[in-house]
């Protein structure tokens, strides 16, 4: 980010043109900014009709709404300003050019908004992932999780643990520094490693989730295999009812691994045609058949086609317990029309057969692998890295037993609350930072 004393503005809604566009500025000169364009301050928190005015020529751009937020109650804890007018493309782009031409005004980098409201205590850092996943979200399911996070979900939790390893460490310290005061317990480590240890068993307990926020974040991932020209394009295309992927008599058409996003039910799902899998001296297609490889064992279910009016190739091994049987070209003759996931399923590219089923069978192997049980706490790899240093730390802070050990004690104590302070943004989080605010757009 540059200076952060700068004042920063940037377009906070959708591209134009658009309905409505809101303008957002924020900084110590957003007050004289928003005098200089629209020749007023509004009360705060109340919106009022303005026109909106070139500073320099007087003449009108727009008419619209203009609100005023005084920090440190706003968004960005900062004085934050705010027009909304009309979203043409010519509109929008004057307002910005004004507001680029007063001085100590500069637009935003993307999440800079967010990043100031971060600095300034509006946002912990699970909050600030979880306004990211919500912008990111495809489904109704990634939606209430993200939504969930931006609450508060795992932040407040993580405070609460927090202050309880905290609380933990100063019985721990006070037994250690004032030992020799009448007033203070003789034994103040035995509720210090009672705390120590309840605290583990929950935290552990997050982590034994089967990695389901996660999951939810990222998708279902589903990889179309087998030999090739057994029709895995084709089948990606009926699916997805559009020319996604080449289909071609020509065996190995496909090179790479094409992705296909769905929402099944409100699940995400990540649709993957990857290359037939077969011996072959063309190095390109040699290439291609080992990222399909690679993907499809990285994949949650792999659809392992076979031609249904053929002999049947078996999945390899390697991904062998994951892969569900589905046989193609069932307009042809063949296989009988069954259910699909743990059985055998035909199809048709074709005609439709067997789609619906296989596409229930795929929403609900998503339902069950990320939205069985409680809403999970843990959504991002960051976070269960964190967590997993926290319950280490209290692993060694409990081995820890024994006269002459207290020190020890508390060093790891308040390795674990540092590691929790770390997951929550409040310190030594500067290397992530820049990773995670990179990925918000310009005017969030």
């Amino acid at each position: 980010m540059t200076t952060v004393s700068d004042t920063i503005f940037a377009l906070s809604s959708g591209r134009p043109p658009a309905g409505i566009a809101v303008v957002r500025v924020s900084g110590a000169l957003a007050r004289e900014a928003l005098r200089l364009l629209v020749g007023r301050v509004p009360a705060p928190r109340v919106a009022v009709v303005v026109m909106v005015k070139n500073p320099e020529t007087s003449e009108p751009i727009d008419q619209g709404l203009a609100l005023w937020f005084p920090g440190p109650a706003s968004a960005t804890g900062e004085d934050v300003a705010e027009l909304h007018v009309h979203g043409g493309r010519a509109v929008v782009g004057a307002i910005l050019a004004s507001l680029g031409r007063i001085s100590g005004c500069r637009l935003a980098e993307p999440g800079e908004f967010t990043r100031r409201a971060f600095d300034n205590g509006k946002l912990d850092l699970t909050r600030v992932e979880g306004l990211a996943d919500l912008i990111a979200a495809d489904t109704e399911a990634q939606r209430r999780q993200a939504l969930r996070q931006l609450t508060g979900l795992l932040g407040d939790r993580a405070e609460d643990w927090r202050k309880t390893l905290i609380e933990a460490q100063a019985l721990v310290e006070a037994s250690l520094d004032f030992s020799d005061e009448g007033d203070v317990p003789d034994d103040l480590a035995t509720p210090a490693r009672a705390r120590a240890k309840a605290l583990r068993e929950e935290i552990a307990g997050v982590l034994a989730d089967g990695g389901r926020g996660e999951r939810l974040r990222d998708g279902l991932t589903v990889a179309i295999a087998g030999p090739p020209n057994v029709g895995k394009s084709s089948l990606l295309n009926r699916i997805v009812r559009r020319e996604a992927a080449i289909v071609s008599p020509i065996a190995g058409t496909t090179r790479d691994v094409v992705e296909v996003h769905l929402d099944l039910g409100g699940w995400p799902v990540t649709l993957l045609d990857t290359a037939g899998l077969r011996d072959s001296d063309d190095p390109v297609e040699q290439e291609g058949i080992r990222r399909a490889r690679a993907r499809a064992g990285e994949a949650d279910v792999v659809l392992w086609l076979v031609d249904s009016t053929g002999s049947e190739a078996p999945a390899p091994a390697e991904f062998s317990a994951k892969a569900w049987i589905v046989g193609t070209k069932a307009d042809l003759g063949g296989w009988p029309l069954g259910p699909a996931g743990g059985g055998q399923v035909a199809t048709s590219a074709k005609t439709g057969e067997g789609i619906s089923a296989l596409l229930k069978a795929l929403e609900d192997a998503a339902a069950g692998l990320v939205g069985s049980g409680e809403p999970a706490l843990v959504t991002r790899a960051r976070h269960r890295e964190m967590l997993e240093e926290t319950v280490a730390a209290l692993d060694r802070a409990l081995a820890m037993n024994g006269a002459g050990r207290e020190e020890i004690f508390a060093e790891e104590l308040r390795l674990a609350a540092r590691a929790l302070g770390r997951l929550v943004g409040r310190v030594d989080v500067e290397e992530v930072l820049d990773a995670v605010f990179r990925d918000f757009c310009i005017g969030k």
